[in-house]
């Protein structure tokens, strides 16, 4: 074949490095961004938090306390040789120099502006112990579930090897306080693999012999290796009685037929009347199915806000949570100083400083995608809480539909990107947190010819379950045919959805006994 040479005209999209940096910024969660952030802070030396001084600004304000106190100084001198020795006034209390001294204070750290001129200051206390005091640092104070076991392994008289074997169960302990292994599985594990069976033997019944120590501290239950064994152990402390007797039995052999809630079955399997078994009932539903509750970090479960809607007037506004915006500036001294610098001669010192204009560019696009990002958050919460303004008002009964296209259409984006905002960011409203795909739905249609929200017919649905009678409680169907009564339409299948989607159990399984 005979080679030739050939033109051809094509066009593609190609996304340039600042682009990719702004989509990946945009659909990052907050925990996310903030890990995003420290980790620029580390690699780029053009970039430093807003909170931090510059070392410029820390000499100017260096120079100016000294400047300050020599003034201060002066005028006490001159102070007391105009008195003499005559006795001495007091001096009263300069509240101009308090004011300028605590001033000084504030601009060192403990005081910022926000962008929405909100000043935060210290609560001031009479107790010198809770000025450091930090309401985020209050879980820190607390102890978890394992060092609460260890504290009371303490005032034990057992040997160390005992003592070493339920420190082993102990850090084999989920967050609910249940071995996460089995107890012949953490044996395996500590068996060298040319011991002998003896050795094998002597492991395995340290270990249970120390499972019964840890299933003998607080709290009762702990040490479980599944929810009918923990649920027997705290039972077993409790004073002898039928009902109780009755209740381990349960717990032992027959806990689906009490989730099932058939009396019938129970008291064919146990032997008990129905008023026993329902004793019984009461008896283990106050029991704590996970013991190490008490000890979780509930902190980590709480969800920050991006944005926040507040009452303004008639209407509502929309602004972003200050708490969640990284605030960063770029260092002047050094961006000046490469600014100032002319282009070194030589390979190396050239390529030393486009490597460092480089790194300034990179640091400016960072912070410029930052403030895009929020930007971008604050319009389309705008958006929504403009689509969305009944919910505000009277709740998720009165949610509208919309589609993540209309969001986009009103403000000129791709329906991608709106679905990247809306994904890990939260909007704080007056019925609580929502994720921002919370106000999107889907529409179902009504007799009168509109349309209903998918998120309006779930919250009609769960006020339908919460006000049914406990004894005859509402199936899927009756929900059906009630939510058409309303002019709704929606099949039974769809009511059974959303239901598990609302966590509302069967009709049979929120029957009362």
């Amino acid at each position: 074949m005979k080679p030739s040479l050939q033109f051809r005209l094509s066009q593609h999209l190609a996304l340039t490095p600042q682009l990719q940096q702004s989509i990946r910024l945009l659909q990052l969660s907050t925990l996310e961004l903030h890990q995003e952030v420290e980790q620029m802070l580390e690699q780029n030396p053009f970039l430093e938090p807003e909170e931090e001084f510059s070392p410029l600004e820390t000499a100017a304000s260096a120079e100016f306390e000294r400047q300050r106190n020599e003034r201060v100084s002066s005028e006490d001198s001159g102070a007391d040789r105009e008195g003499g020795t005559g006795e001495a006034e007091t001096p009263a209390l300069d509240t101009a120099d308090l004011g300028t001294t605590e001033r000084d204070d504030w601009e060192n750290g403990t005081e910022r502006d926000d962008f929405d001129g909100i000043s935060e200051t210290p609560s001031r206390t009479s107790s010198g112990d809770d000025d450091d005091f930090d309401p985020l640092e209050r879980n820190a104070v607390s102890i978890s579930l394992q060092e609460h076991l260890r504290q009371q392994l303490s005032g034990t008289r057992l040997s160390d090897q005992d003592m070493a074997a339920v420190d082993v169960l102990i850090e084999s302990l989920n967050e609910d306080g249940y071995l996460a292994d089995a107890i012949e599985e953490i044996a395996e594990s500590l068996t060298p693999e040319d011991a002998d069976e003896e050795m094998r033997d002597e492991i395995l019944s340290r270990l249970k012999c120390a499972l019964g120590w840890l299933q003998n501290l607080e709290p009762v239950g702990v040490g479980a290796a599944n929810l009918s064994e923990c649920l027997v152990l705290q039972l077993r402390t409790m004073p002898v009685s039928e009902v109780r007797q009755i209740a381990i039995l349960i717990c032992q052999h027959h806990l689906e037929l009490l989730a099932r809630r058939d009396i019938k079955k129970l008291a064919a399997a146990t032997g008990a009347d129905d008023a026993l078994i329902k004793e019984a009932q009461g008896l283990i539903v106050t029991l704590e199915p996970k013991p190490g509750r008490a000890f979780t970090r509930a902190e980590a479960n709480i969800i920050v806000p991006d944005v926040i809607v507040q009452k303004s007037g008639r209407g509502w506004k929309v602004v972003l949570n200050p708490d969640v915006m990284p605030k960063l500036r770029i260092n002047d001294l050094y961006a000046q100083a490469l600014r100032s610098s002319r282009s070194p001669r030589g390979t190396a010192a050239t390529e030393a400083h486009t490597a460092l204009s480089a790194r300034l560019q990179e640091a400016r696009w960072f912070v410029k995608n930052i403030m895009q990002r929020f930007d971008t958050i604050l319009r389309v919460s705008n958006a929504i809480v403009e689509r969305q303004k009944n919910f505000f008002t009277h709740g998720e009964i009165a949610m509208k539909p919309l589609v993540l296209r209309e969001i986009a259409d009103e403000l000129g984006l791709h329906e991608s990107t709106i679905s990247r905002v809306t994904t890990a960011k939260y909007m704080n409203t007056p019925f609580g947190t929502f994720e921002l795909k919370y106000f999107f739905g889907s529409s179902l249609n009504t007799e009168a010819g509109g349309n209903a929200s998918s998120t309006a017919v779930r919250a009609l649905i769960k006020q339908l379950v919460s006000a049914e009678d406990p004894k005859k409680p509402l199936s899927d169907s009756q929900l059906s045919s009630m939510l058409e009564e309303q002019g709704i339409q929606v099949a039974r299948r769809t009511v059974a959805k959303y239901r598990e989607a609302l966590k509302i159990a069967p009709a049979n399984l929120r029957k009362a006994l």
